[in-house]
């Protein structure tokens, strides 16, 4: 049989119910009780109704304290419901006994600008917590002390205590039943220490800190004392921590495959075996008490010397659909919002024993929220997946996930269409990722579903469709909406509005797919589409298409946005309720109520009206500037000198140039910056560099304040971060990538290299963006 035979045959799948019966764990039921969230073993509850949590990553310590309200807006924009944050011991006390906790590490302040927003939060207090953060988080005296480290050594727990006692009396009033604190995380990628991992708790608690969800990474076969911690677990499409030359490893590969299997033995796999030389246990399991968790799937990658992985956004996007489509009852990002170190020498490096150097400053880490502020591609694709889950998560959390009877063999797998099953046995939603980097999928050939539910066999569509590669959606079977019941579609569900006429279900169309709706027998679909027979329609999605399904009962609406402009919806909270926009730029609910953003020049956004059926522009205010791109004269102020192809290793890994040969080799180029305010209001200014090497730093003013290895992505710096004021000296250094150096690049970058004779040095344009706030008009 051939492969295209194989593929024309159904797609056959049987529901499955949960495998045991619902149970209530005593974490958060009996102990660390919580008025809004509580656990149970299919799915969490908030406010008594389940619910998936969407959790981001941002460090607020890695970020300026003006800056955070803009980033918490534009996540909650985004659809994340909690923010989770490491509390970096480091960070906030390199000098013992001298605990910092002002401007940018004031973690009450932060807590409670969340609060204020409608955000959650899981605070992750280590005390040793990775984050690419020198020792692990550990101060220098703390790593140096003759402790017995992230054990029971009493020495050890004296000090945790000491801190965790610091962190208390920050934290006073903030946590406990009524708080917006509602989770709280120990340790990270501790194996084999269940027993700690209790210990901290009881310091933790005795502390003061309480939340009804207390967490513990569970990847590498951790070992975990299941009563006391709810295993949370990661997956990255692609990692900085393999070899330079390594091929695509199978754990990240895994990622882009639904499974049942929530463990990834190769993250942290490198400080493993650099640190112990032990590898990973046998891979874990989710407990029985809890649901499937994450707290690490990909928001991005960071950038390390050696290897530096360019994650794209349906990269990230796929990674999330499949962990949704496996069952995930919480899905988390690592990072949603991207950052800056706060000062020098606090990254993990060669130089403090780690196996890689990762930049002095930069933890941009490629997130759908750059360090800058502005959004990857990434954003809207996944902001489309929160707003699935914010209108229809209370459905699909009791929903089990069930796979298809022919699942894919291995890994290597390109034929075997990657889909998934949630249901509840009644109705569901068919999960297809037909997507996966470096190795690139063809076109799927004849796809038809059939599934097998409770006294029931649903076949769709009627006439098998073509799935493109690059195809990420969630199809809809027998979904209940108002009075209409929507058998199957070929599109997916974003969110439902509401009006005072009928509920208005809006669907967004796949690329290259006809969208085809069929309802139960006895609704008619009026408006601009085709019958197929059999209560099938297809639907011209070259435009948004509002249409009306018309039952007995009652009439509900349906909208369906064409697949481009799905990804410049945003679905947002306003005092007028659930509302669905369309902008290419940055958009938020601010503080009095009215839709805001930023843009480049004057907005163009627009708000669906559900009474005239139709987008309509919205009305600003806004401070035009012309223009918002402005180019910066460069001066070469010293040429580049001959660089060695190595500047040394450690575990077999590239390291990292230091300042002394920067200085000595790199290109020196002043920028003749701007001598007055671009007068941007309350919008933000940034510096874009497009440039070509190995390493870039930026001087302002003598100072070092960013520097970034080069991977093909443009280079992106918010002005007032980085200290830059009219008359500031503004100096950009770029050393050159060696043809011989031993670093991993993306394909393309690799290309702009292999096309060079010698070493790789450009700078190929540098501009001043300007960015100007907008909120809307008052009626």
């Amino acid at each position: 049989m051939t492969a295209q035979e194989t593929a024309l045959e159904l797609l056959t799948a049987v529901h499955r119910s949960f495998a045991a019966p619902l149970r209530l764990p005593a974490m958060s039921n009996s102990g660390d009780v919580h008025n809004r969230w509580r656990l149970t073993s299919h799915y969490l509850e908030c406010d008594g109704r389940p619910a998936i949590p969407v959790s981001g990553e941002i460090h607020f310590s890695r970020l300026p304290r003006s800056r955070w309200e803009d980033r918490l807006r534009l996540m909650k924009a985004g659809g994340i419901t909690v923010v989770a944050c490491y509390v970096f011991w480091i960070h906030h006390e390199p000098v013992q006994g001298k605990p910092r906790f002002d401007g940018n590490l004031d973690v009450a302040a932060f807590v409670r600008l969340c609060a204020s927003l409608g955000l959650d939060v899981v605070l992750r207090i280590g005390p040793w917590a990775h984050g690419e953060v020198r020792n692990g988080g550990f101060p220098d005296w703390v790593q140096a002390a003759d402790v017995g480290h992230r054990t029971n050594d009493p020495a050890y727990l004296a000090l945790v205590e000491r801190w965790f006692n610091i962190i208390g009396v920050q934290l006073k009033g903030l946590t406990g039943p009524d708080s917006n604190v509602i989770g709280i995380q120990l340790e990270n990628e501790l194996y084999d220490q269940p027993r700690h991992i209790v210990e901290l708790k009881k310091l933790a608690r005795a502390a003061g800190l309480a939340a009804p969800i207390w967490t513990a990474t569970a990847w590498g076969g951790a070992d975990l004392p299941l009563e006391e911690v709810l295993p949370v677990f990661g997956g990255y499409g692609d990692g900085f921590w393999v070899d330079a030359d390594a091929p695509w490893d199978p754990t990240f590969r895994q990622h882009y495959f639904f499974s049942h299997q929530w463990d990834d033995p190769g993250i942290g796999a490198d400080l493993r075996e650099h640190f112990s030389s032990a590898e990973a246990s046998a891979p874990r399991s989710p407990s029985d008490l809890y649901p499937p968790a994450t707290c690490e799937l990909t928001g991005g990658m960071a950038t390390a010397y050696q290897r530096r992985p360019w994650p794209q956004a349906k990269d990230v996007a796929a990674v999330a659909n499949n962990k949704i489509g496996s069952g995930s009852g919480w899905q988390g990002y690592y990072m949603f919002a991207g950052g800056t170190n706060p000062a020098p020498s606090l990254q993990e490096s060669q130089a403090t024993g780690y196996p890689n150097d990762l930049p002095e400053f930069d933890y941009d880490f490629h997130a759908p929220i750059g360090a800058s502020g502005r959004l990857a591609p990434s954003f809207g694709l996944l902001r489309r997946q929160h707003a699935f889950l914010a209108a229809f998560g209370e459905r699909l959390a009791g929903m089990p996930s069930t796979f298809p009877d022919h699942v894919p063999p291995r890994v290597e797998d390109s034929e075997t269409l990657r889909w998934a099953l949630r249901s509840d046995g009644e109705s569901g939603f068919v999960f297809i990722t037909w997507h996966q980097p470096h190795i690139p999928l063809q076109e799927y050939a004849g796809a038809q579903f059939q599934l097998k539910l409770n006294g029931e066999t649903v076949t769709f569509p009627g006439t098998p469709a073509d799935i493109p590669a690059g195809t990420i959606g969630a199809w809809p079977v027998n979904l209940a909406v108002g009075d209409a019941r929507l058998l199957w579609a070929t599109a997916t569900p974003l969110t439902v509005l509401d009006a005072a006429a009928s509920p208005i279900l809006v669907l967004a169309a796949e690329e290259g797919i006809e969208s085809q709706l069929c309802f139960q027998e006895g609704t008619v679909l009026e408006g601009p589409a085709t019958a197929l027979g059999g209560n099938a329609y297809g639907i011209d999605t070259s435009a948004p298409v509002t249409l009306t399904a018309a039952t007995p009962t009652g009439p509900v609406q349906i909208l369906v946005l064409p697949a481009a402009l799905a990804e410049e919806a945003w679905v947002l909270d306003t005092p007028r309720g659930r509302e669905l926009m369309l902008s290419a730029d940055p958009l938020w609910v601010d503080d009095q109520g009215r839709l805001a953003g930023r843009s480049l020049g004057m907005p163009v956004v627009w708000r669906y009206s559900a009474e005239d059926g139709r987008f309509v522009d919205l009305a600003v205010e806004a401070e035009a500037l012309e223009p918002a791109r402005q180019a910066v004269p460069v001066e070469l102020v010293r040429a580049a000198q001959p660089v060695p192809a190595s500047f040394g290793s450690l575990a077999g890994r590239a390291a990292a140039p230091d300042g002394e040969v920067i200085n000595e080799h790199a290109a020196v180029y002043r920028l003749e910056l701007p001598t007055a305010e671009p007068g941007t209001g309350d919008g933000l200014t940034e510096l874009e560099l497009a440039w070509a090497g190995d390493v870039a730093r930026l001087v302002v003013d003598g100072r070092v304040v960013a520097d970034r290895f080069w991977d093909g992505s443009p280079w992106i710096l918010e002005t007032s971060a980085l200290g830059i004021q009219p008359g500031s000296d503004v100096v950009l250094h770029i050393l050159p990538l060696p043809k011989a150096a031993k670093v991993g690049i993306p394909a393309p970058a690799q290309l702009r290299r292999d096309a060079v004779d010698g070493d790789l040095l450009a700078l190929d344009g540098v501009q001043l963006v300007h960015w100007i706030a907008w909120r809307e008009a008052r009626a």
